[in-house]
């Protein structure tokens, strides 16, 4: 709030005149006062107990009164030990209101033409299986961050990096090959993504069978690996498909573009997109060129068996395989040539990676490597590091065909969202058309919310039927909260209510008084999310307004209020509330209905 930076030039301003000394405004704290404390907000005065040669009460009341001589904006205030609580007058906060309602976008700061760049990487998908469960937690998180920081300043760039080659896609492909008797999404009426993850799980399925085979003619793990036929396959499918090997392309062409067209389809589910999308299989190139010539400068070294690498024992690491003895890359191979790229084909100021944290070390390494080589913007890669999404269960396991997948997901979370909608009798009376577009928001804000109000560092457990819940800290609950205020609005139509939106001087309640302080806080939670990289933040902020407003809801009149100033004023605030509820939720890429 603008009122903040008055208080602390004035706290400036008094310690001078009061006391002839000297702070900076910005050295000067103001902080939101204590919900168990009076007052709006609380200036910390025992910095200025040294100058003022007196205790924190009196040093607090001086500047209290100093405070209140020069802001017409502070009505009151008192002094508990060394915090000075201010109350704000009525006046304050109703010009506070008005300002919030006469502006759409409060809270939201538009970027100009010159502002910084950040490009956000998130998804990061394998060509040999559909997206799941861990995948979701990513898109959203990537998706919100990239809102919230276009709101911030910044300009914005959504890239995704497609893994599309490499030893796994071709177990798919070998997999395919040798058992898959010629099937299609079209011949089998299976998505496309999920035939080649199914191809994936048989290939894990059949290795699985010949290593217990060799294991019981008397070798040990390691050697059964080592003999292991279909294995050898598919390290030389990966060399043929290197080599640039008609057939072998031929297969991996036809396989991608069926993952494609089914990853299209559900990051539309989603409701997530990118700006740009590159491809290991175009980038990796680019990457063992860099390494070839890293390896040429002495950067890099070459060991006995062939292999390529990087020593960073000096840097507190190991050493890195930057290429294989055999020639072929690795995905730090791909991420320097990619990271070449992108910052060729941008002006980058900020490069922002949102993946997994069991991903931490290989960062560490790739910011490293990339400094080693020469690039300035190396040791400035920020890794978002978000914790994995685990069942009530246990992990999930993609080779094992345990995960939980997308579509199936998103499918079922609809369902849930109709049985419940039903079972409360939701939308009696919508069209059949209206109820089913309803269903799929609830089911996404319920599922987005989910995953986005916890700590992205930390691991989540997910539970589908919880997080649809129509009470508690659920999307459904802030959804159905802004279509309440809606009704109010509709109804107030039927009766023929007129309403401006500037209100006039009419004194607060306790309630509506805290309605306007949390939402005047709004543009601190969208900035504070931004430099945290935390879309949470906005989550439970967005929980915690509804909570509010339900609460002033239930204890305010708003329709059957008599005072034509009064009732204007609870409309106004009732408006900027479901505005702000919007803005939040868009943050996160959640829509809210107008009605439930």
């Amino acid at each position: 709030m603008e009122i903040e930076s008055t208080i602390k030039a004035l706290v400036s301003r008094a310690i001078g005149e009061l006391y002839q000394a000297t702070v900076s405004d910005e050295s000067v704290q103001v902080q939101i006062t204590r919900k168990d404390l009076e007052g709006d907000l609380t200036v910390v005065v025992f910095p200025y107990l040294k100058v003022s040669k007196k205790g924190p009460e009196q040093t607090g009341s001086e500047i209290g009164e100093f405070l209140k001589a020069h802001l017409s904006a502070v009505d009151s205030f008192n002094v508990v030990k060394g915090f000075l609580n201010l109350n704000l007058s009525h006046q304050f906060w109703i010009g506070e209101l008005n300002k919030m309602v006469a502006n759409v976008d409060h809270g939201f700061v538009k970027p100009a033409d010159d502002s910084p760049l950040m490009m956000i990487e998130y998804s990061s998908p394998n060509t040999n299986k559909p997206l799941h469960l861990g995948h979701i937690r990513n898109n959203l998180l990537g998706f919100s961050l990239s809102r919230i920081a276009a709101v911030n300043g910044f300009r914005v760039v959504k890239t995704n990096i497609v893994n599309d080659r490499g030893i796994h896609i071709c177990k798919s492909m070998l997999a395919w090959k040798k058992w898959g008797e010629g099937q299609t999404p079209d011949s089998t009426g299976i998505k496309g993504d999920h035939l080649v993850g199914d191809f994936y799980v048989k290939f894990d399925k059949e290795y699985k069978q010949e290593l217990a085979q060799l294991q019981a003619q008397g070798l040990n793990k390691d050697e059964a690996e080592s003999q292991s036929q279909l294995m050898k396959e598919a390290r030389e499918m990966l060399l043929l498909w290197e080599q640039n090997d008609p057939e072998v392309v031929g297969i991996w062409k036809m396989m991608n573009s069926w993952v494609y067209k089914g990853f299209d389809e559900t990051y539309k589910a989603l409701g997530v997109d990118f700006d740009k999308t590159y491809y290991e299989s175009q980038t990796y190139t680019y990457g063992r060129d860099m390494v070839l010539d890293g390896l040429e400068k002495g950067v890099f070294y070459r060991k006995d068996d062939g292999s390529v690498r990087v020593d960073l024992s000096s840097d507190g690491l190991d050493e890195k395989v930057l290429l294989r003895s055999d020639g072929t890359s690795v995905y730090m191979t791909q991420d320097i040539g990619t990271a070449k790229l992108r910052f060729d084909d941008y002006a980058i100021d900020k490069m922002v990676y949102v993946v997994g944290n069991e991903q931490n070390y290989h960062f560490q390494v790739l910011s490293l490597v990339l400094d080693k080589l020469g690039f300035s913007w190396g040791k400035d890669l920020v890794h978002f590091s978000y914790g994995m999404v685990e069942l009530p269960e246990g992990k999930m396991k993609s080779r094992e065909g345990t995960v939980v997948d997308a579509d199936d997901l998103v499918a079922e979370m609809i369902n849930t969202a109709r049985e419940m909608s039903k079972e409360l009798g939701k939308l009696d009376g919508y069209s059949e058309q209206e109820a089913e577009a309803i269903y799929r928001m609830i089911a996404l804000g319920a599922l987005k919310y989910y995953m986005l109000k916890v700590d992205p560092r930390k691991t989540m457990t997910f539970n589908p039927r919880e997080s649809i819940d129509f009470n508690g800290n659920t999307g459904p609950f802030i959804q159905y909260t802004y279509a309440r205020i809606q009704s109010v609005f509709r109804k107030a139509v039927e009766k023929g209510m007129t309403h401006h939106d500037e209100v006039g001087d009419v004194a607060l309640t306790d309630k509506e008084n805290n309605l306007v302080r949390m939402l005047t806080s709004f543009p601190t939670v969208v900035s504070e999310a931004a430099q945290t990289y935390s879309p949470a933040l906005v989550a439970n902020y967005a929980y915690d307004l509804a909570k509010e407003f339900n609460q002033f809801y239930h204890d305010s009149p708003i329709l059957f209020e008599e005072n034509d100033d009064k009732r204007n004023l609870r409309l106004t605030l009732s408006k900027t509330v479901g505005q702000t509820l919007k803005n939040a939720m868009w943050l996160l890429g959640i829509e809210v209905p107008p009605r439930m």
